[in-house]
C-alpha cells in the first residue's frame, strides 16, 4: 500500500480531535463571573464524561481563589466520578478496563 495515498482512519481522526479538546480544556481560564455562577457538579461531570481527563479541581480552585470564590471540591469530584464512569462505558463498553 502506498502511504502517500492512505487516508486518515476514523480512529486517527478521533485521536486528533481528543488531543485538540484536551489541549483546549487544559488551558481554559475561568472568569470571575464563571467562578461565582459555577455548577461544580456539572463542571466535574463534563471533565470526566466529555473530556475524559483527570480531575482539575486544583487548577479551578486556584483560578477562582483569585476572585475570592471557594471551589466546591466534593461536589466537583462527585460530578467527575459520575461523568468519568459514563466516559469509560462509552469508550470501553464497561466501567473499567475494556470489555471482558
Amino acid at each position: 500500500m502506498n502511504t502517500k495515498d492512505a487516508k486518515p482512519t476514523a480512529a486517527w481522526t478521533r485521536a486528533l480531535a481528543v488531543v485538540a479538546i484536551l489541549g483546549a480544556a487544559g488551558c481554559a481560564q475561568m472568569s470571575e463571573t464563571e467562578c461565582r455562577a459555577a455548577d461544580w457538579y456539572q463542571i466535574g461531570h463534563a471533565d470526566g464524561d466529555i473530556y475524559g481527563i483527570r480531575p482539575r479541581i486544583d487548577q479551578l480552585a486556584y483560578q477562582c481563589q483569585a476572585f475570592g470564590v471557594q471551589a466546591q471540591e466534593p461536589i466537583y469530584i462527585a460530578g467527575w466520578v459520575d461523568g468519568y464512569r459514563e466516559y469509560l462505558i462509552r469508550m470501553n463498553g464497561s466501567e473499567c478496563c475494556g470489555s471482558h
